[in-house]
């Protein structure tokens, strides 16, 4: 199931990794909207039957598009599976945000009335998350038993790396990037960049979407809100930052935090359970306007604690993979359609 944003890129690396992987296999993807296949897909990543894009797609059109396929297994990659038929099935649950506050999703209405149910009645024979900490969490809310609820990590793209030697930013920054929407905790940031910026000489640099709930940041000196970043720009931006800051209020995973060490920037990040799963002991955690600053300003100040943070940062992205993804995700597909492995 294709969609924009971090599924998008989610749904785009896992099935090239797959298709790379298990050339022997055909995946195909399915959506109720148009979409075009990613970007250098092997012969064997190919599009599903659309279904006729109707409004009753995940009762309808999805068993339609399953029959014309003859797919062996579905995994629906955002919360839902179809609601009807015999197909095993895979549901992915990013993470437990749209129940956690009502507040930081505000159109999520339909995922919070009908995944409990997909769960319940176990039209999802596996659920799968992307930490130990949702896992745990998701077993907890869901009410079910453990062995149906795995963990298999992201990984950043190789896009991600060091960029080359090149001429200096004009002045140094902080660097956030990530959808600009409630639960990302930006008042935080800005505050405690407030409050360093005399001392670091330091800007703060925001990139990525803004979603219409999130209440947009006044325009100041030193603050750049950028807007949505080309992903062929990112990795200048985190190899050029001080360091990049991620002071979210909950997380699934936090991605960017991993992109963020791939290219050799220091992170420092929010004590969120996921989070620090995912940062291994590579980042600064924080909980408080307070404690960002005082790192804020030590990273700034502190050249051979950003060359260590960097160095830490860059041996635990490299134990992350979209390679080791695919196959560990490849032997769930496995285990639930009976195959041996």
């Amino acid at each position: 199931m294709l969609s924009s944003g971090g599924l998008r890129r989610y749904v785009t690396e896992l099935s090239l990794a797959l298709a790379r992987e298990f050339p022997e296999d055909t995946y195909q993807l399915f959506s109720d909207q148009p979409f075009a296949l990613p970007q250098g897909s092997p012969g064997n990543l190919v599009m599903g039957p659309d279904g006729g894009y109707n409004r009753r797609w995940w009762l309808r059109g999805i068993r339609q598009a399953l029959r014309e396929s003859g797919a062996e297994l579905f995994h629906g990659t955002n919360f839902e599976v179809p609601y009807l038929g015999g197909t095993p099935a895979v549901l992915t649950i990013h993470d437990l945000s749209p129940w956690r506050d009502p507040a930081w999703h505000s159109a999520a209405g339909r995922v919070r009335r009908r995944t409990p149910w997909l769960v319940w009645f176990r039209r999802a024979g596996i659920i799968l998350t992307f930490s130990e900490a949702v896992r745990r969490e998701a077993i907890a809310f869901f009410g079910v038993r453990s062995d149906r609820v795995r963990a298999i990590p992201h990984a950043a793209s190789e896009l991600f790396r060091p960029a080359p030697e090149g001429p200096p930013a004009a002045r140094p920054f902080f660097l956030f990037v990530g959808t600009l929407e409630p639960r990302k905790n930006i008042p935080m940031l800005v505050e405690a960049w407030r409050a360093t910026r005399e001392q670091t000489g330091a800007d703060l640099a925001i990139a990525g979407r803004t979603r219409a709930d999130f209440v947009p940041v006044p325009r100041e000196d030193g603050l750049r809100i950028l807007g949505e970043v080309p992903d062929a720009d990112l990795p200048r931006l985190y190899s050029q930052a001080l360091a990049f800051v991620y002071p979210t209020h909950y997380e699934g995973f936090g991605l960017p935090v991993l992109e963020a060490m791939q290219c050799g920037c220091p992170v420092i990040a929010s004590r969120d359970p996921a989070v620090t799963e995912v940062c291994g002991g590579a980042a600064v955690h924080v909980g408080s306007v307070p404690e960002l600053a005082l790192a804020m300003r030590e990273i700034a100040s502190v050249a051979p604690l950003r060359a260590e943070m960097r160095q830490a940062g860059l041996d635990r992205a490299a134990k992350y993979s979209w390679q080791s993804t695919a196959r560990a995700t490849r032997a769930l597909y496995a285990e639930l359609a009976g195959e041996r492995v």
